[in-house]
């Protein structure tokens, strides 16, 4: 059966809380992929809330060596997300930030380190925590299209997704998805990377685009939206008709316009 679990408030306290770290991204240029983040793990039977005081994971700051900057953030990102079982985020780069770079910001035995350690090892990225976590191995979604699927640098190798979207994917009635070659090549998104090296970024994407269109998928997935927009933008601007959705919009049943698309 698909896993749509329904539960009333008397027994929300023996169900997951999950507090949704909804990305700049989600928030400013893709709600609904957070709307579907939701959705799903409702579904999956989890208590869900989306602390209002949350900005930016601070992975620009970080990146760009404002580790004063980035500390700041991560204390306000940590206190917000501390009175939750797990915290849960629709990208596995800003999932990656809390997990593997929030602890290296504080001295060992500091007490902010601490604090940063026990939200890292309670932080997963939203399809893994589905499939790993929560043991969801199906959904009740219907998608018809031919789909191709693109693995984000960060996603795959900070935190381990891959096979997780596609083994959730496969339940999808009415999707067939078809492996593009070298699935798991940087885009040429990398945050701060395409405005410091526009040309390398430019070539990335290029040979991502091509790759795409040589599946003959009409659909390109994926789990982060920093490297979705970067790629929808590059195929809108060379005229190919592929549609680009966050696989959570899919994996929820509410996929609608793709990502820069402004008409159907």
């Amino acid at each position: 059966m698909p896993n749509r679990v329904r539960q009333s408030p008397d027994d929300a306290t023996a169900r997951p809380r999950v507090g949704l770290l909804v990305t700049c991204l989600v928030d400013l240029f893709r709600p609904a992929v957070g709307f579907a983040a939701v959705r799903l793990l409702e579904d999956a039977g989890c208590v869900v809330d989306v602390p209002a005081v949350q900005t930016c994971c601070g992975q620009p700051a970080y990146n760009g060596g404002d580790s004063g900057n980035a500390r700041a953030i991560a204390k306000r990102t940590i206190e917000a997300f501390e009175p939750f079982d797990y915290v849960v985020a629709p990208s596995g780069s800003c999932a990656g930030m809390l997990r593997e770079h929030y602890p290296r910001l504080f001295p060992t035995g500091a007490g902010w380190h601490g604090r940063a350690q026990a939200l890292a090892e309670r932080t997963h990225e939203l399809v893994s925590f589905l499939a790993d976590v929560l043991g969801v191995r199906e959904v009740a979604a219907r998608f018809e299209a031919d789909a191709t699927y693109h693995d984000s640098c960060s996603g795959l190798r900070e935190m381990g997704v891959r096979g997780q979207p596609r083994r959730l994917l496969a339940s999808v009635g009415g999707l067939t998805v078809a492996e593009m070659r070298d699935s798991d090549a940087c885009c040429g998104f990398g945050g701060t990377f395409c405005v410091k090296y526009p040309e390398i970024s430019t070539r990335l994407v290029d040979e991502k685009c091509a790759k795409i269109l040589a599946t003959g998928a009409g659909v390109l997935l994926g789990g982060d939206l920093g490297c979705l927009m970067n790629i929808a933008g590059r195929l809108a601007r060379e005229s190919h008709p592929v549609r680009v959705f966050h696989v959570a919009e899919v994996l929820a049943g509410t996929a609608g316009r793709g990502i820069g698309e402004r008409g159907r």
